[in-house]
């Protein structure tokens, strides 16, 4: 592969032998010159059959873990093993759309500051017939890192499923792999990692990979407390800022913004709590305390008033006054407008 442009595709697989095959061949079928690395960490299934016959092709690598790794080495294990000039890391169970590859190639041809580039990543349920692909010419966004870093410190999240990644793989080898202190916030905490180094792409107008929602997904079974996922969201951007602040304009204003945005979410997500009878399942005391640990100001927030006056109220009266009060319906237009401006621009 050495002097010719060339993808690295890194697979983990676990327990995903049933989504394995169509995986390897949405990125098989790309049309690029490919090497694609599944690694089975351990499965119980039948994966080590499903990966050693995909291996027949000379185009795939499988390695197989004789003791469970755990995703955050598998997925640095697969980094180190890449060997193109650009790589992608996508899980057994999503899946490319047609031409995706060929798309970042030649934004990473035509622009040598970019070091990662994205796109769209629509959702779908596992028994669902994929959407169609939107798979024409895309706008290509060309943003400056360190504004991208501020779009994602205003509400603390990331825009990016995962998927739908292409990086440089020089820059990938300079930057390292992920953190194992972030097993859920690992990815968010990459993609500011590489926007504090390079311009960032987005491809806009296509898609670029389908991103799987299942019952079995670390989203739904490893990672879906509420605490933890701020929890994790907080330290990635406390790493990037204490390690790569050098590289970032106003860096402790961009910490501030982030730490804001996170407070406001944990206090919102009390409110919720109340507003929907789930205080059984979310401890509005421990969301309270990390918003007013994460963020000096979380007192004087609106979300903290909320809070308080629903805990006057007790929790029989907030359901009931809900449909009347405006602060949920201007949570809900913002998170619709996010998303629109997630769809068409990136961020």
């Amino acid at each position: 592969m050495t002097g010719q442009t060339s993808f690295s595709v890194v697979i983990p697989c676990y327990n995903y032998a049933r989504y394995l095959k169509a995986c390897v061949e949405s990125v098989l079928s790309q049309g690029v010159k490919v090497q694609v690395i599944v690694i089975d960490d351990c499965s119980t299934d039948e994966t080590p059959a499903m990966g050693t016959a995909l291996a027949k092709d000379p185009r795939v690598i499988f390695h197989r873990h004789e003791v469970n790794q755990g995703h955050i080495k598998t997925y640095n294990e697969g980094l180190a093993l890449a060997t193109g000039d650009y790589t992608a890391l996508i899980s057994a169970d999503d899946l490319l759309t047609p031409g995706a590859l060929k798309r970042a190639q030649a934004v990473f041809d035509s622009h040598p500051e970019v070091g990662m580039v994205y796109g769209h990543a629509p959702y779908f349920q596992s028994n669902d017939e994929l959407p169609k692909p939107r798979i024409g010419k895309p706008r290509v966004d060309i943003w400056d890192g360190r504004k991208w870093i501020a779009q994602r410190c205003k509400t603390a999240t990331s825009c990016i499923s995962s998927p739908e990644v292409v990086v440089r793989t020089s820059l990938q080898r300079q930057l390292g792999g992920y953190c194992a202190d972030l097993p859920h916030a690992g990815d968010l905490e990459m993609w500011l990692r590489f926007a504090a180094h390079s311009s960032i792409a987005y491809l806009a107008e296509v898609d670029q990979a389908y991103y799987r929602r299942h019952t079995a997904s670390m989203q739904s079974t490893t990672f879906n407390s509420i605490l933890a996922d701020l929890k994790q969201r907080r330290a990635a951007f406390e790493a990037v800022f204490r390690v790569h602040g050098h590289k970032i304009e106003d860096v402790e204003q961009l910490r501030e913004t982030a730490l804001r945005a996170l407070a406001k979410e944990a206090l919102w997500r009390a409110c919720w709590s109340y507003d929907r009878r789930r205080l059984d399942r979310v401890s509005v005391d421990d969301l309270e305390a990390f918003a007013l640990a994460t963020y000096p100001g979380a007192s004087s927030l609106n979300e903290y008033r909320g809070l308080r006056w629903r805990q006057r109220l007790g929790p029989r009266w907030p359901p009931i006054l809900q449909p009347v009060l405006p602060s949920g319906y201007v949570h809900w237009v913002k998170g619709q407008l996010w998303g629109r401006r997630r769809r068409l621009f990136g961020v």
